[in-house]
């Protein structure tokens, strides 16, 4: 089967076929012959002209029409638009569902091992259900709190377990089961795609631990999932203290910080790592990455994007799908 590597075009509003642009022509060349990018081929041609980007780019309808490896090949998806590239909230919408469906449909197929996707605006694509797409593949794949985000660079990887909901309702979320299931997910998938068994460090969720209350989550849930992780012999620490993991990070040399929310583990990750880091999504049935960063809409047009996290997105899907 031939290593495709495809790349989901993402929002049309934003930065991403900059980026693509600039990833493509910093790529070598015997990289880029199965680089295949789903989208509008219209819209990303009008972009790349009106932003004065030039690369060439050619439209397929099939995977298997791919021939010409000087030219980034575009697996076109209908999209409409108006010249002025204003799109409506619901055929935005419409548009990038059905990028992620070809592109999902693929990997279930075994065409391809997975892909890897531009940065979306969450709220465009999918309204008010607060989910991103972490969420709706776990949906698309059937599968119940057996996706986990993974955001990876080489120095470290933090990881969520609950992902885009409220903080009021983060308490009434987390329980032994997940913290036990999205721990195990890591371990393998760490160990599978990273080649080495992690050591892990598994946040509390109150500061300073609640000082191990009695009726704190570290008492009744953390604790009790660590213990039975132990048992299991995963390399597993904690309940470890939020405000001061990621300055002793070094001195314990964690390779993932699992945190009990969002925020938690995200925040302080890209305030250190910036764009060094890639989004991986685990326990799904493929590949799944994409650039740690979002859609940058206020840099459109000024020739100020940087693609490097895009280019480790390629890196790594590269190294795993030869595999």
């Amino acid at each position: 089967m031939r290593k495709f590597i495809i790349i989901i075009a993402g929002e049309p509003e934003s930065v991403n076929s900059e980026i693509i642009a600039k990833a493509w022509k910093k790529l070598k060349k015997n990289h880029r012959k199965n680089l295949i990018i789903i989208g509008n081929y219209k819209l990303i041609k009008k972009q790349l002209n009106k932003f004065k980007i030039k690369i060439h780019i050619q439209k397929i309808n099939s995977i298997t029409e791919v021939k010409n490896k000087h030219k980034l090949p575009i697996l076109n998806i209908p999209l409409k638009f108006k010249k002025s590239f204003k799109i409506s909230k619901n055929e935005n919408s419409k548009y990038i569902i059905r990028c992620f469906e070809k592109a999902h449909y693929l990997a279930t197929k075994k065409v391809i091992n997975g892909f890897i996707n531009c940065s979306i605006d969450k709220r465009k694509t999918f309204g008010e259900k607060k989910i991103g797409v972490t969420e709706y593949l776990s949906k698309k794949n059937k599968l119940k709190n057996d996706a986990v985000m993974l955001i990876y660079n080489k120095k470290l990887a933090v990881a969520p377990l609950t992902t885009h909901i409220d903080v009021k309702k983060i308490s009434n979320t987390i329980n032994l089961n997940m913290i036990v299931k999205k721990t195990n997910i890591i371990n393998s998938y760490f160990s599978k795609l990273i080649k080495r068994k992690p050591k892990i460090a598994i946040l509390g969720l109150n500061p300073h631990n609640s000082e191990f209350c009695k009726k704190s989550e570290e008492k009744k849930i953390i604790i009790p999932a660590i213990n039975k992780l132990k048992k299991k012999r995963l390399n597993v620490f904690g309940p470890v203290p939020a405000d001061t993991v990621f300055s002793n990070r070094r001195k314990y040399s964690y390779d993932v910080i699992l945190g009990m929310y969002h925020d938690q583990v995200l925040a302080p990750f890209k305030a250190l790592y910036g764009y060094d880091a890639i989004n991986i999504t685990l326990g799904l049935p493929y590949l799944r990455i994409s650039p740690d960063h979002g859609t940058a809409k206020d840099l459109m047009g000024l020739n100020k994007a940087n693609c490097y996290s895009l280019l480790e997105c390629i890196k790594f899907f590269r190294k795993n799908n030869a595999n």
